[in-house]
């Protein structure tokens, strides 16, 4: 690609030693300088990504909740767990059988330890100074070849005792034993559920941090301990996200006491509350990015999307997590198959969780037709860990393209929004495959293949999703790009200042409140956090005029990184100030790091300057660091930043070197 400088972004005149003129023009180079202490944005020179915990794919499984709510017990759920034996269910990987509130029944003020409903759970009623055990079921389901899950809110009180006062199942006596959260009992509860118990997997709501308001009717009508609330559902602006954040890490440092050979799994519960889609990644392995999802079209839709354009996010260990399948109930039952197969295609395709949760002892042999089917779940659960992006997005239909493995191979769907046909046109460029060559499309649900040059059409029934893997020529033959591999990249800082909502999630009708209010609002920060192929605000990536259909957008003061298998010997991009950016006056720097060591760096880029090519030289690099920075005053909001056709490629060709004193 030709060199893109002009004179206002040409650098000042360094003392350096390059490889050649054309070399000293492609790179940027800069002699080394020191970094701040305690920069955020200055390299870490090591994988700073997931790291605990035992999720390096989605986990697969099926919970208790949309199932039985609170009213579980011993029986539904090992009838559960035999079907997925039985079924061939867990050969596939549906391995977590877990359950969720409703199991206890106080918590013993002598000790603190907290004792289960033998009633619902019989086996449990061991006797002894503990009173109950979970022992001897956590053994059963490990027995079958399975793992067991546990639920629990980080708070003094969990969900039910605001949101199901009807249960049976809730936690009896005094207000002091009816404080069944973690609060006050982190360290004495992991180790009781881990240590004791033997469960492998632990989901943590967060109602006990919102819900409980100091002289509200359910704090006086329930007599529980009022709590002011660090979660104000309504408002980011009044929730504490750095305490909440801290609730969680003192969870997970507990569990790497607990299990300090990884073998666990954590689930945050905070449901895209207090900024949890950019923090989650960084404590736990998943965390839901959404309310509770609810068997309707629309609900669906809702918690889809707050999940789907958060590719970067995600990766081996760290998963965003939209809520639960809820297949086998309402427009997501028997007489809906095509519902069926778009919710469990959707949830392949953006990395996803496959949670079942229905009552798995009665349900129809053409639920297992979707859920087992192999090739679909092997989309979820592909050892690359690359989330599908989004490369046609609108309300009406979207395509979304997923990179399998070592990029060979690829995973497209093409997914009708609405309740009318939509016709669709699939490019070979959105799958990042060239136009001129035969592209073969396999359909994992008929089975069927096809193949195409350039581009084919569908037309889509309403709410359908077809779900293809697609071969051909790669664009890049000698390399990736960026953007296809979203499960190799962690960002470390996104740059964004303040938390803002995001608007593109779908709107739906309140399943709780209905139309009593002003109207359905965004709700969930994560507006303007990193992107794959379009800027932080899903705009065309696009540099004094010039688009890039590949990249990464992203703000100032960032830091990305890149995993560097070791095929790699250059990483290239075209780098400048994208063209949709609110702040026009503030320049930019690019810099690229290998191992902590700088490799390029750009000079000061100004809106309107055409994109500088940045080229460096990445052999033997195991991670790769992008960084852009920029004003980091007060009053200078972030500048939109873009690195076009940011790829790795094989072929070093010429590279210019840095003399370093």
């Amino acid at each position: 690609m030709k060199d893109r400088l002009t004179k206002r972004s040409q650098p000042k005149p360094w003392k350096l030693v390059c490889g050649s003129l054309a070399a000293a023009v492609a790179l940027l180079c800069a002699p080394a300088h020191a970094t701040p202490a305690g920069d955020p944005l200055a390299p870490a020179g090591r994988w700073e990504g997931a790291t605990s915990g035992s999720a390096s794919t989605p986990p697969m499984g099926w919970s208790s909740w949309n199932a039985f709510r609170t009213e579980v017990d011993e029986a539904k759920v090992l009838g559960a767990a035999q079907t997925l034996v039985d079924s061939g269910l867990a050969k596939l990987g549906y391995k977590h059988v877990n359950i969720d509130d409703g199991w206890w029944v106080k918590r013993r003020t002598g000790d603190g330890r907290l004792q289960i409903r033998t009633g619902i759970f019989p086996s449990a009623a061991t006797g002894g100074p503990n009173g109950t055990s979970f022992k001897p079921f956590t053994d059963k389901l490990h027995a079958m070849g399975l793992k067991a899950g546990i639920y629990t809110d980080i708070g003094r009180n969990a969900c039910s005792q605001a949101y199901d006062l009807h249960s049976p199942n809730l936690p009896q006596g005094t207000t002091a034993e009816r404080e069944v959260g973690l609060e006050g009992h982190v360290r004495q509860d992991i180790n009781l559920y881990f240590k004791e118990w033997g469960f492998d997997y632990i989901k943590i709501d967060a109602c006990g941090l919102a819900d409980f308001l100091p002289g509200s009717d359910l704090v006086k009508k329930q007599d529980y301990r009022a709590a002011a609330p660090l979660i104000e559902r309504g408002s980011i602006n009044r929730t504490d996200i750095k305490a909440v954040r801290a609730r969680y890490e003192d969870v997970a440092a507990a569990l790497k006491e607990a299990r300090p050979n990884n073998d666990y799994v954590l689930s945050i519960c905070a449901w895209g509350m207090a900024n949890v889609r950019t923090w989650g990644k960084d404590v736990g392995n998943l965390w839901r990015t959404s309310a509770d999802i609810t068997p309707s079209w629309t609900s669906m839709l809702h918690n889809f999307d707050s999940a789907a354009k958060r590719a970067l996010y995600a990766g081996p260990g760290q998963w965003n997590d939209p809520d639960i399948l809820h297949i086998g109930h309402g427009e997501f039952d028997v007489a809906n198959p095509v519902e069926v197969r778009s919710h469990f295609s959707l949830w392949a395709m953006i990395n996803a969780p496959l949670l079942l949760s229905y009552d798995l002892r009665n349900g129809p042999a053409s639920f297992l037709e979707v859920i087992g089917n192999a090739e679909v779940v092997g989309l979820n659960q592909d050892k690359a860990g690359h989330q599908g992006v989004v490369t046609y997005d609108s309300d009406d239909a979207q395509i979304i393209v997923k990179t399998l493995g070592n990029g060979e191979r690829k995973a497209v769907a093409l997914f009708n929004r609405g309740a009318s046909p939509a016709p669709v046109t699939l490019l070979a460029g959105h799958l990042k495959l060239s136009d001129s060559a035969p592209v073969t499309l396999r359909d994992l649900w008929s089975k069927q293949s096809s193949t195409f040059t350039g581009e084919k059409k569908f037309v889509l029934a309403p709410h359908e999703t077809l779900v293809f893997e697609a071969t051909g020529k790669r664009q890049l033959e000698n390399g990736v790009y960026l953007s296809e591999i979203p499960g190799a990249i962690n960002v470390a800082v996104d740059g964004t200042r303040q938390p803002q909502l995001d608007p593109t999630v779908h709107r739906m009708i309140d399943p709780w409140s209905s139309t009593r209010s002003g109207g359905s609002r965004p709700q969930y920060a994560g507006w303007g956090g990193a992107q794959a192929d379009t800027t932080p605000y899903g705009q065309s990536l696009q540099v004094a005029g010039q688009v890039f259909e590949s990249g990464l957008g992203v703000l100032s003061n960032s830091r990305l990184q890149v995993k560097n298998d070791g095929a790699y010997a250059q990483l290239t991009a075209s780098v400048g100030v994208d063209d949709s950016t609110e702040n026009t006056s503030q320049p930019v720097r690019f810099y690229v790091y290998g191992d902590g060591k700088l490799l390029a760096e750009s000079a000061s880029v100004a809106f309107g300057a055409r994109a500088p090519l940045l080229k460096a030289d990445v052999r033997g690099v195991k991670v790769i660091e992008l960084v852009v920075r920029g004003s980091q005053a007060a009053d200078a909001p972030p500048v939109v930043a873009t690195w076009g056709d940011a790829q790795l490629t094989r072929a070093a060709g010429s590279l210019a070197t840095v003399q370093r004193k």
